[in-house]
């Protein structure tokens, strides 16, 4: 039997998905549910798509909650106490600097399940998240994205 995968939250990211959960759990099954009312009254469904379409988004937050569940049981919650401005890992944020063009950039290192690139979160386990954990500050970083090597200077590490 396949182990299931640990997923780091910070607390935020935590409290995120137990809202979503929540949200799915109540509210979001009794509109499906009232959706599959209204459809069934229409007749025949064989040729009713408000049904199949009701069923189907049915499916949908059935499979996200269970999805939800699965992470929730399996989840590792960073411990603020133990982060350091030391060294970059998951739940640091950090400022580093492109060597090719001097561009300034900085993101919050964080799972795979807070991932936003639009707030700067990026996630450990994607290219620059993973080639950036475990570097200091002045660390130069030579990192393999799909359009080739990038360098990185470590200028800031800050919780």
């Amino acid at each position: 039997m396949e182990t299931e995968k640990k997923t780091v939250l910070t607390s935020e990211g935590l409290k995120k998905l137990e809202d979503e959960l929540e949200q799915l759990r109540t509210k979001t099954r009794k509109e499906v549910a009232e959706k599959l009312k209204v459809a069934l009254s229409f007749g025949d469904l064989s040729e009713n798509s408000e049904y199949d379409e009701a069923k189907n988004e049915q499916a949908r937050v059935e499979a996200r909650i269970l999805q939800l569940e699965t992470m929730l049981k399996n989840v590792t919650i960073l411990d603020s106490n133990e982060l350091t401005n030391e060294i970059i890992q998951i739940g640091s944020k950090v400022k580093i600097k492109d060597l090719e063009d001097g561009e300034i950039l900085e993101y919050r290192i964080v799972g795979s399940m807070e991932t936003n690139p639009d707030e700067g979160k990026i996630s450990d386990e994607s290219p620059v998240g993973k080639a950036l954990i475990g570097h200091k500050i002045k660390d130069i970083v030579k990192i393999k994205i799909p359009a080739g090597v990038v360098q990185y200077e470590v200028l800031e590490i800050s919780i």
